[in-house]
């Protein structure tokens, strides 16, 4: 019974936190190496982000212009503690990000990472507000006849609850009449236990499919997510010119309470007019955009659109480095368009993630880039299949026009044309190129073996290594060394140098999840995984709202199959203040669960509330505390009970990724 007692804790950890990142000039040379031991960009690096420097005109001023447009105020030290007096949001610690860009940032980045900078309370055009770096996402605020109608309030009850309270400082004390959450990612809704109204009458709008989407996204997968969203978002890195400095998208997630409510009003057509507190309001569905479940809307009165996140000021993500189902490219680029044509008169542009845009001119021009961007990468992948190429031969080969390339807006701030491009492969044609050589491969530590043994052995592959990585060629010792590493993982050269590659790869990195993404592999090579992943249990409001069967699917990924070969096993599972009941069965080594009457043929049974349930699979209640509660009971076979659940594999909150 204690192995039942203990198997949440940790499951989901970031999943449902994600449901859930100047012209040319001379830089002296740093020789310092930073406080994670990163290394100093080598001459290679520092010629390549110079290159950078060259080909896209960083001194424009307009965007910098825009992004303090409209500054109200801003809070003089932006700091939210959280959950045992932790820091949840920590702007100040991103003051290091001023003037020109280091050697060890490509200026490109550097320059969004500065615009990202830009925080406080903005006017974005009358009766319209926006908090911004308050979190990863935008708070919106639109006045309406009685008081507020928030749009998207952050991750965390903490965070959201510091910009509310910054923006009635400065606008006034005005209660919530309303709330539009634009789509299911957690930095949307999180926060709204903070902005709701003292009464329970706060209407709520989201998109259709809002309630599923945003809880239940990605749950069987949790620990494996979490687990690489500590890569993409650079969880464990310092703040630094050789760390983390901004996922391009915003500065990055805060690590808070996130919360839920449900929707009083379901957005599923679009076009139609919706009076909000005496606002018009029109709404587009986009369904199966940037998320499974998004919307945006057209304020006629101000000519003002919010493009939630089907547009942003980078490229997006149609595959997101954490793990998700790859985004439909010409369904996004459709919906752009359609936005186009629905609101031809948009006098202001402002979305849940940067800064606005104003003059009709243009906003459609970005609007028509953003559109073009996506159907472009969708529309030359698909070219570049048909004459036998590759995802990685596509993505090597693919360059943006020109009109597109130059456009701040469409930089690979977050997502990449090269991850994209294979993200558009994938969905049409899967894993599998073609080529029979890798239908069947050996995994990678048996086949990197077999290279290290063919290559003379580590001390030959080491020489020519270090001959490569003085020449610049990092992606080639990447991949030597990586061979290397997985054959002998204990091989501290080897892992000493291929950090050092990932450490001048991410200095080149414009994508922000790129730099984090190398930076945390060079930390592990040096300092190995971490101990422990992400706490659960601050998502307990989250959690509460999510439907148990999702759970129950977890526990049947969770299954090992060859231990359970010829296990059978029935149980009920029965949440008494609910008055719900699942059966579990299993079978033939699968796991399967119905909600229904208790099966008679029962080897168990269990009798618990569903809040005792919650608190299991957070961690919040220990086994002494389950085993004398009143709130559990059990019937049936308890050494049955104690074998079934010991068949289940506990998720690994921190496994390998750089080594084997």
């Amino acid at each position: 019974m204690p192995k039942v007692l203990r198997f949440g804790k940790g499951l989901l950890i970031f999943a449902l936190l994600a449901l859930l990142l100047a012209c040319e000039r001379e830089q002296p040379t740093d020789t310092t190496i930073g406080a994670q031991g990163n290394t100093p960009a080598t001459n290679a690096t520092i010629f390549a982000n110079a290159k950078v420097r060259k080909e896209l005109n960083l001194g424009d001023q307009t965007d910098f212009e825009d992004a303090r447009r409209g500054l109200i105020a801003v809070p003089t030290a932006l700091e939210v503690a959280g959950p045992g007096d932790s820091i949840v949001w920590d702007m100040p610690s991103y003051d290091f990000i001023q003037g020109e860009a280091p050697d060890t940032v490509n200026p490109s980045l550097w320059r969004q990472a500065t615009l990202n900078n830009n925080h406080g309370l903005y006017e974005v055009t009358e009766g319209v507000y926006q908090l911004r770096g308050f979190d990863l996402s935008n708070m919106s605020i639109i006045e309406g006849q009685t008081g507020w109608i928030i749009v998207d309030p952050l991750t965390s009850k903490e965070t959201a609850a510091a910009a509310i309270a910054f923006a009635r400082e400065h606008l006034g004390n005005k209660p919530v009449s309303a709330i539009i959450f634009t789509h299911s990612h957690i930095d949307h809704f999180g926060g709204v236990a903070s902005v709701l109204g003292a009464e329970d009458n706060t209407e709520i709008f989201a998109p259709a499919g809002f309630m599923d989407e945003a809880t239940s996204e990605n749950v069987i997968v949790g620990s494996t997510m979490s687990r690489r969203s500590m890569y993409m978002y650079g969880s464990q890195l310092e703040h630094s010119a050789k760390g983390h400095i901004g996922s391009g998208l915003g500065k990055g997630p805060a690590f808070g309470s996130p919360g839920i409510a449900a929707p009083t009003h379901i957005i599923d057509t679009t076009g139609e007019s919706t009076i909000i507190d005496g606002v018009e309001f029109i709404f587009q569905n986009a369904a199966g955009s940037e998320a499974p479940a998004e919307l945006t809307f057209y304020l006629p009165e101000l000519k003002a659109f919010c493009g939630a996140e089907v547009v942003s000021r980078n490229m997006h993500n149609l595959y997101t480095l954490r793990g998700a189902k790859v985004r439909d490219a010409r369904k996004w680029s459709h919906y752009i368009n359609e936005a186009i044509e629905l609101f031809p008169d948009t006098e202001v542009y402002f979305g849940s993630h940067h800064w606005p845009l104003w003059g009709n001119e243009t906003i459609i021009d970005f609007l028509k880039k953003q559109r073009d961007m996506y159907r472009y990468i969708h529309d030359q992948t698909l070219r570049l299949a048909a004459s036998g190429h590759t995802p990685r031969e596509i993505a090597d080969l693919l360059e943006m026009p020109e009109a597109l390339r130059t456009s701040f807006s469409n930089r690979g701030y977050y997502g990449t044309l090269k991850h994209n491009a294979k993200a558009v492969y994938q969905m049409y044609f899967g894993w599998y190129d073609g080529n029979p050589a890798n239908l069947d491969p050996l995994p990678p530590r048996m086949s990197a073996e077999r290279y290290v043994e063919m290559m003379g052995g580590s001390d030959a592959i080491m020489k020519q290594a270090r001959t490569d990585f003085a020449e610049g060629e990092y992606r080639w010792v990447a991949e030597l060394l990586n061979h290397l590493v997985f054959a002998e993982p204990d091989n501290k050269a080897a892992k000493a140098l291929l950090a050092q590659t990932y450490d001048q790869m991410a200095y080149m990195a414009e994508s922000g999840p790129w730099r984090d993404v190398y930076l945390t592999g060079a930390l592990e090579l040096r300092q190995g995984a971490p101990a422990a992943g992400l706490d659960l249990s601050n998502a307990i409001d989250l959690i509460e709202e999510t439907p148990v069967d999702q759970f129950f699917e977890l526990m049947a990924v969770m299954l090992n199959g060859p231990k359970a070969d010829g296990e059978t096993f029935v149980l009920n599972i029965t949440f008494t203040d609910l008055e719900e009941n699942y059966v579990l069965e299993l079978e033939n080594a699968v796991l399967h669960q119905h909600k229904g009457s208790p099966s008679p043929n029962a080897d168990a049974s269990i009798y618990i509330t569903h809040a005792l349930f919650v608190q299991m699979l957070t961690g919040g209640a220990g086994a002494s505390d389950i085993l004398f509660s009143d709130d559990i009971s059990i019937e049936g076979s308890k050494l049955g009970l104690v074998k079934f659940f010991a068949l289940l594999d506990t998720p690994e909150a921190s496994f390998n990724i750089v080594t084997p």
